[in-house]
């Protein structure tokens, strides 16, 4: 694997899947795998999974990490190639990046849309920028449209939490929230599901918040929630803006949001949530505190994707 920007850099999920359960397993047993080799991780936006559990992912391997949060840290950086740069940004990523390749092996990045211009947020300038430029494979640890890790660490999830000869039934809804979210975890999921190819896979949301088709590819769409909801085995819980309204919120419908009752018909779905979650908001406390909850351990889950990205992407070095 030459770098993880979305599913599509995988050669083969299930794969990828077992190798990180295996780590899971045994954490250390290629501890030498990274020795005298650098994590760049540059942060254009706030994190506290991503950040963490792929600096544990690197640690396990024997690697270094090196955080650098460039909103805060660095210089602001101009993106585009041909500018006059007689405004705020002092520094051009093609020397940045390119600097950044001389200091690391591997260098992972996270990015956040605009939500103002669909066009450009669809073309991930800022990480292709990086990758352009940059000289050394690439982690995506968010972009503009895509959350691979994350969606990595869902499909790790589901699996662990299937006993069955059967497919699952898994449901992915769209839950109200305060503010206009990105889709990247909403398209990243439906990519990652449908790369997997093991679940029945439906998703649920208002009309209006369709998402990108070559993201939700050949997922069932259901507008009535209950009905997406009925005999579910996963429900996955995400808000997200419009796709087709670009960046805006269409409808705010607090009986969207995910309570015990909306479970009631469910084969006792266990419920994710790529965290942080707004409680009360988006998922009701008696679901977030209850038995079906899996979104702790869903989280622990991050460690065991990002260490086997990083190991996947050293041994092809």
């Amino acid at each position: 694997m030459k770098q993880f920007i979305s599913a599509s850099d995988v050669p083969s999920v299930p794969r990828l899947v077992d190798i990180a359960m295996s780590y899971k397993q045994d954490p250390f047993r290629d501890k030498e795998l990274g020795k005298n080799k650098t994590l760049g991780m540059i942060f254009l936006n706030p994190s506290l999974r991503t950040r963490l559990s792929t600096q544990v992912a690197a640690k396990n391997l024997g690697m270094e990490a090196v955080v650098f949060n460039i909103d805060k840290e660095g210089w602001q950086l101009e993106m585009n190639d041909g500018v006059v740069m007689n405004g705020t940004s002092s520094e051009h990523v093609k020397e940045a990046a390119a600097v950044m390749g001389q200091y690391f092996d591997i260098l992972s990045i996270r990015t956040f849309p605009g939500l103002k211009n669909k066009e450009e947020d669809y073309t991930e300038k800022y990480i292709n920028q990086f990758i352009k430029y940059a000289g050394v494979p690439v982690v995506s640890l968010e972009s503009a449209t895509l959350h691979p890790l994350q969606s990595l660490t869902d499909v790790i999830t589901i699996k662990e939490n299937w006993q069955h000869a059967r497919k699952p039934k898994v449901v992915m809804t769209w839950a109200p929230h305060v503010k206009a979210l990105p889709q990247a975890v909403p398209n990243s999921f439906a990519q990652w599901i449908n790369a997997w190819g093991e679940a029945d896979f439906v998703i649920t949301h208002p009309e209006g918040y369709e998402l990108d088709e070559k993201f939700s590819g050949n997922a069932t769409i259901e507008y009535n929630q209950d009905k997406a909801l009925a005999e579910a085995d996963f429900v996955y819980v995400k808000n997200w803006s419009s796709y087709r309204d670009y960046g805006n919120i269409t409808c705010t419908d607090p009986a969207w949001m995910i309570t015990n009752d909306k479970l009631k018909n469910t084969h006792t779905a266990k419920v994710m949530h790529c965290l942080p979650v707004r409680r009360n908001v988006v998922i009701a406390d008696e679901v977030l505190d209850g038995p079906q909850s899996i979104v702790i351990p869903e989280a622990g889950n991050r460690v065991w994707a990002a260490q086997a990205v990083l190991s996947e992407i050293l041994k092809s070095k």
